[in-house]
Formats: C-alpha cells, sequence, structure tokens
C-alpha cells in the first residue's frame, strides 16, 4: 500500500500445510539492503526465504536500484532450473516503487500503489481500493484495515499482522 510518499506491506502470520494450520505467527516480510527495502511473500515459505535471499544478492549487486534487482530476478526465476520450480509470490517495495514479482518473469507495478498476494489478497486489494478512494487513513492503517478484511473472509488468512513501513 502506498499513500503520501509512505509504503506499508502487512502480512499475515498463517501457515497452512493443505488444509490444516501449523503456525499463526510467522513473518513474511523482511527488511532488505539495510532496511531501505521491504519484502513480502505468499506460498512455499522455504522457497520465499530462499528468494528472498537471492533478492538481496541482486540489491547488493545493483547497488539497491530495486527496478534492476526486481527484473534480474524475474529472469534468473524463470530461466534458472532449480528457481523454476519454486511456488511463491513477492512483492517489494522502495521509498519510491512497488513490484509484484512471479516465477513466470512477472515484474508488475500495481496501479495506484495496491498490491496484494496469496490467497486472501484479492479481497485484501478490494478493501485497499475502497479505503483508499473513501478515507484519509494512511498507508500502515489501510494495509492494517485490509487485511483484517481478508482474516475475516479468507481462511487462509489470520489477523496476526506484521506491518513494516518506509
Amino acid at each position: 500500500m502506498r499513500r503520501d510518499d509512505k509504503v506499508a506491506i502487512a502480512g499475515d502470520g498463517q501457515v497452512t500445510l493443505g488444509e490444516t494450520v501449523v503456525k499463526h505467527t510467522a513473518r513474511k516480510i523482511r527488511r532488505l539492503w539495510n532496511d531501505r527495502v521491504l519484502a513480502g511473500f505468499a506460498g512455499s515459505t522455504g522457497d520465499a526465504l530462499s528468494l528472498f535471499s537471492r533478492f538481496e544478492t541482486k540489491l547488493e549487486q545493483f547497488n539497491g536500484n530495486l527496478s534492476r534487482a526486481a527484473v534480474e530476478l524475474a529472469k534468473d526465476w524463470r530461466t534458472d532450473r532449480a528457481l523454476r520450480h519454486l511456488e511463491a509470490l513477492l512483492i517489494v517495495a522502495d521509498d519510491k516503487k512497488t513490484f509484484l514479482l512471479s516465477g513466470n518473469g512477472d515484474v508488475l507495478e500495481p496501479d495506484e500503489g495496491i498490491a496484494a498476494i496469496g490467497s486472501g489478497g484479492p479481497v485484501a486489494a478490494a478493501a485497499a481500493q475502497a479505503l483508499m478512494q473513501h478515507t484519509q487513513f494512511t498507508a500502515r492503517e489501510i494495509a492494517t484495515q485490509a487485511m483484517g478484511i481478508a482474516a475475516k473472509q479468507c481462511i487462509y488468512t489470520n489477523e496476526n499482522l506484521s506491518i513494516e513501513e518506509l
């Protein structure tokens, strides 16, 4: 969520294995590259942690250039034999840009500063869109409220939120 020169990423804490909740308090958001970049994931936890590590290496390689690091990770993710099988999605953001990254090679910059991934993503995105249009909430407040709404609708999303903001 982006608003008024701020960006906030919120993630729930639920990890499921099939239809069973195995963890309620996971941290799906990380601060990277000297705390100047936020990254959040949905999907396989192990795969996402591997992608965080590779993305941070790309950030270091390109001196914190988020756009370049995102494109290069997406290229590797799509073409590398081992990476190609990773099942996760990433949202990455710095103080200026936000991108959604996928293993299909997608590097998408969302319209209106709203990006959402995971099973509760469509509900969270719709809630954030409505809150953006009809309130003066901050980016952090919108992210928090949107995730709360998603948690009430999606059985794979809970209200144990972690939020990071730049």
